[in-house]
């Protein structure tokens, strides 16, 4: 079967598809034919081993992981004895924060494992652009607990985790501001936003809005430049790191605006939840290209550019 495989870190030319032994499920093991993937962030940052605490989770030198992959959509072709859960045939999803090794034509998994059954006719495709992105933006929502008298502003509304926090927001009837390039005007609005600010023509942070939360999907503002959009008591949340792991922990002292920066858990549960709302028509992933596994190193250069709208998907055939 083909992987694809890196022994060190680095950029994506340390990518290479390689041919390698099928993998055989041990007895509390599924073993999945994976049909979809994506490139993410997430992958990303795996992939490179930056920020460098990571590697106390992902390998402090090289790699503990060869194969990349953090999230899958497949189906199940072989379960190991002990199994209960799943059975060869199911259609299921998947997700772990440090790897999968998922970007490979087949995977094991112990059944106890992030995994959930895909539902009704819902492409291989679609079930993968409904992961990480998602469930990052949702773990988030839940802990700020919106609804409809509240008012969110999204800053980078249109990537993975961004398109997902304005679908979310619009679920818990939350009026929406997002905050993109006018080009994708008609995008953010046909998910749900309220109002759009072309970042490209206007300082959003010169709204005259006032903001119950303000997330930040891509890491590129701060608490300090978006408090005067906030409420006497807002929310401010960002998928930048450790200085706002320090701010989730001091700002709640101060009894006013805070950060919130919560460690993302119950995947599992997340994403059932994120189905039934796809199965519901409230929630449809966006989907920005599709690269066959061989040519995956093309699609991390693409993600790496910061550029991409929704989910870059990579998808694997036989």
């Amino acid at each position: 079967m083909k992987a694809v495989v890196r022994s060190k870190y680095g950029l994506s030319d340390v990518l290479e598809i390689k041919e390698i032994e099928k993998p055989i499920p041990k007895d509390n093991e599924v073993l999945i034919k994976v049909y979809a993937a994506t490139a993410s962030r997430t992958d990303c940052h795996i992939l490179w081993g930056k920020p460098f605490f990571m590697r106390f989770f992902t390998g402090l030198f090289k790699p503990r992981l060869a194969i990349t992959g953090t999230d899958f959509a497949g189906q199940i072709e072989a379960t190991g004895k002990n199994v209960k859960t799943f059975k060869a045939g199911d259609r299921v999803m998947g997700f772990e924060f440090m790897g999968l090794q998922s970007h490979a034509h087949y995977m094991v998994i112990p059944e106890t494992k992030d995994i959930i059954n895909i539902p009704g006719n819902i492409s291989y495709e679609h079930a993968a652009a409904c992961i990480e992105g998602a469930f990052y933006a949702l773990n988030g929502i839940q802990h700020a607990r919106p609804g409809p008298e509240h008012k969110a502003l999204i800053y980078g509304a249109t990537g993975a985790i961004g398109s997902s926090y304005v679908q979310f927001f619009k679920f818990y009837g939350t009026y929406i501001t997002a905050v993109c390039g006018g080009e994708n005007r008609e995008l953010v609005i046909a998910l749900g936003a309220d109002k759009v600010i072309d970042y490209k023509k206007e300082d959003f942070t010169k709204d005259n809005g006032q903001y119950d939360f303000v997330f930040d999907a891509v890491g590129k503002t701060t608490f300090a430049r978006c408090k005067p959009l906030m409420k006497k008591k807002g929310i401010f949340s960002s998928s930048a790191g450790l200085v706002n792991l320090l701010l989730a922990i001091t700002t709640p002292l101060f009894g006013g605006k805070k950060v919130l920066f919560k460690p993302p858990k119950n995947v599992k549960a997340c994403l059932v939840f994120i189905m039934d709302l796809v199965e519901k028509g409230n929630f449809k992933p966006v989907i920005d290209r599709t690269y066959p596994l061989d040519k995956i190193a093309e699609a991390f250069t693409y993600v790496a550019t910061g550029q991409k709208i929704g989910n870059v998907v990579i998808t694997l055939d036989a």
